[in-house]
């Protein structure tokens, strides 16, 4: 089915999806590791990248494919490259795109092994770094050195949920002919669309949203041109860090619902973001939905709703919060995001514990933030949830 004029849900749905020849509605699980050749000649012109077809499955695999078109088309891309992990995607990109004697600038409160593995790791091999609040448009600009190759901004940032003007600084990532990546796992391709905001690259954690049931691990990265496309695809097949079939299978089965899970999770949020900034025992709540977010007309303006992620601190700070996180019921105390359920999670020592306490209160991650991942649960019963967990307070 040509979905290309057709409404996003609609490709949530059909798009990318083959024909079978048994006439299967869903795309099947080839669950194999290589496929035969009719004769030699097929198997060399395949090779040779004369004739389509597969191969083996790290290379390609008709499930993987499947999901591949179905990521490309809901964030408008030449072509989407399906990874075993979302690290996986972060490392495919950096080693796709960065070499010893390249700069990169990304925004501070970025993913926390995102920045472990460009501080602790590709700085071994000549590669330097500035992270910086990347909503300061200016401090951006004078971050940018004649060897910066790479802008990667994660917007909004995880877990400070600062929103950066993407295509301002598209525009400023291209003057210096560097390349914008984003990471924009937090807003899903329903909220965002950063390819069509002037971005090269995006990339997500299919664990998070896009997946949304909490049961696989999994990247992809989408590019804007056929040759950033080949680029990252030829880099994850040497890499060998490609999506299985299985792992693809249910990553398309979760990305059919999307809208429907992000619209009931973000209706959610915004409720629950309004009653924590009422709370009495509340001493500040960061939702970008809300007028008192500082970039929230920016977010109006970019994306089209607000999404499902909430940081907050207590009064107390720290041993508030790990109060609240020891006395919830139905938030699930765990590190990830965006599934149907609610979690709960402190990041400073969790997903954020390997930076350093300076660089944490830098990207404005205070060690008392608590972040919330709002689920699809009657609304009541999380706010009855939080409101008992608070509580516990003194």
């Amino acid at each position: 089915m040509d979905t290309r004029n057709s409404g996003f849900d609609t490709k949530l749905v059909h798009a990318g999806i083959p024909e079978d020849p048994y006439g299967s509605v869903v795309t099947p699980i080839y669950q194999t590791s290589t496929f035969a050749f009719k004769n030699a000649q097929e198997g060399a012109d395949r090779f040779a990248g004369r004739e389509a077809g597969y191969i083996y499955t790290r290379i390609g695999n008709p499930t993987t494919n499947a999901l591949e078109q179905n990521v490309a088309a809901l964030e408008n891309g030449f072509g989407a490259t399906a990874m075993s992990s979302g690290m996986g995607a972060v490392s495919t990109v950096y080693l796709a795109l960065l070499s010893s004697g390249d700069h990169i600038v990304s925004t501070g409160s970025v993913y926390g092994p995102s920045r472990g593995l460009m501080e602790k790791h590709l700085s071994r091999f000549g590669v330097a770094s500035s992270y910086v609040d990347t909503t300061d448009l200016d401090l951006v600009r004078r971050s940018i050195r004649p060897n910066t190759r790479l802008i990667y901004v994660e917007s909004p940032s995880n877990p400070a949920m600062h929103v950066t003007d993407l295509k301002a600084v598209a525009e400023l990532a291209h003057a210096q002919g560097a390349l914008l990546v984003v990471d924009n796992t937090f807003a899903s391709p329903y909220l965002q669309k950063p390819l069509d905001l002037g971005a090269d690259l995006v990339l997500h954690s299919v664990t998070k949203f896009i997946n949304g049931h909490a049961d696989i691990i999994g990247g992809v990265v989408i590019a804007g041109t056929a040759e950033l496309h080949a680029k990252i695809r030829n880099m994850m097949v040497n890499l060998g860090c490609n999506m299985d079939p299985h792992q693809a299978y249910l990553v398309s089965r979760g990305l059919k619902t999307l809208s429907l899970r992000v619209q009931r999770s973000q209706e959610s949020a915004q409720k629950v973001a309004e009653w924590l900034e009422a709370h009495p025992k509340v001493a500040w709540v960061r939702y970008i939905g809300l007028p008192s977010h500082p970039q929230h007309e920016l977010a109006r303006r970019q994306m089209t709703g607000f999404g499902a992620m909430i940081a907050f601190e207590l009064k107390g700070g720290l041993e508030a919060g790990r109060t609240v996180m020891d006395h919830v019921h139905l938030a699930g105390l765990a590190v990830s995001l965006g599934g149907v359920e609610t979690l709960i999670s402190h990041p400073a020592s969790m997903t954020h514990a390997g930076m350093a306490g300076e660089d944490r209160v830098a990207a404005g991650i205070s060690d008392g933030l608590v972040r919330l991942s709002i689920g699809i649960e009657t609304l009541e019963d999380i706010l009855q949830d939080l409101s008992q967990a608070i509580d516990h307070v003194a």
